[in-house]
């Protein structure tokens, strides 16, 4: 990583987004790669939770092309080249695409990609990523990868507490990440609504940011009732000038 990054350690973890020419979904993009001081960022895609989809990949490399980035994605099921960590740690970013976090991170931990992550996180990559891609580095998420299910799922653990993302986009996701915190079986955490993103440094959450009127964050604790949930300060994003600016899913989780 270049020497101006190396310890700021940064995860942009977006409630739900997609890798169209969409005005909201390129506003998000760029948000991202605005966190990386080079003209052009290398952003590496993860799509094990989407099972590395062809169109998936394709969609991810046209979106950041359009943003002057230089994209590329990583197979565990093909990979090209036999050090991972080597090709992982000279990403600017990393983003963890949508699908099921339960197998991700299976996969993950078997070629130890939790590890590389971690260190990658260390030496100042952004981590970044949509729905299983933003629950995964919580220590819990709220996860349907059991189809018909929503049910907590330890994960990787970078920071503290629990998430759940499609806050707002799934009638079910409030009630039940309200009765599990309630219930004690998920520690309290954050509920993230579609075109919504929580930007952490370090540990600490430091912005929530949005590309869509009335996307909104909150906290989810417990309460004498049960749990209390807080919204929290959004800054709402401008819209790119241009689509094409230098800088500029799949619901399972």
């Amino acid at each position: 990583m270049p020497s101006d990054m190396t310890g700021l350690q940064q995860i942009i973890a977006i409630g739900g987004h997609g890798l169209t020419s969409n005005v909201e979904d390129v506003t998000l993009s760029r948000y991202i790669l605005d966190q990386v001081p080079v003209p052009r960022p290398r952003i590496c895609f993860l799509s094990q939770a989407g099972g590395e989809d062809a169109f998936y990949i394709a969609s991810f490399y046209r979106h950041f092309m359009a943003l002057n980035a230089i994209p590329s994605d990583f197979s565990l099921f093909r990979p090209h080249t036999a050090d991972v960590a080597d090709f992982l740690l000279q990403q600017d970013a990393i983003y963890v695409g949508g699908g099921n976090t339960r197998s991700m991170l299976a996969l993950w931990r078997e070629w130890r990609l939790d590890r590389i992550l971690r260190q990658a996180w260390q030496n100042g990559t952004v981590l970044s990523g949509v729905s299983a891609g933003a629950i995964c580095w919580f220590e819990q998420g709220l996860t349907d990868s059991i189809p018909g299910k929503l049910t907590p799922l330890p994960c990787l653990g970078f920071l503290p507490g629990s998430c759940s993302p499609h806050f707002d986009g799934e009638p079910q996701r409030r009630p039940s990440y309200h009765r599990l915190i309630a219930d004690r079986d998920m520690m309290p955490g954050f509920g993230i609504d579609d075109y919504a993103a929580l930007h952490f440094i370090g540990v600490e959450l430091t912005r929530v940011v949005a590309s869509r009127a009335g996307a909104n964050a909150c906290r989810v604790e417990n309460s004498a009732s049960g749990t209390e949930e807080s919204r929290l300060e959004v800054t709402h994003l401008a819209a790119p000038d241009s689509l094409c600016e230098s800088h500029s899913p799949d619901n399972l989780t």
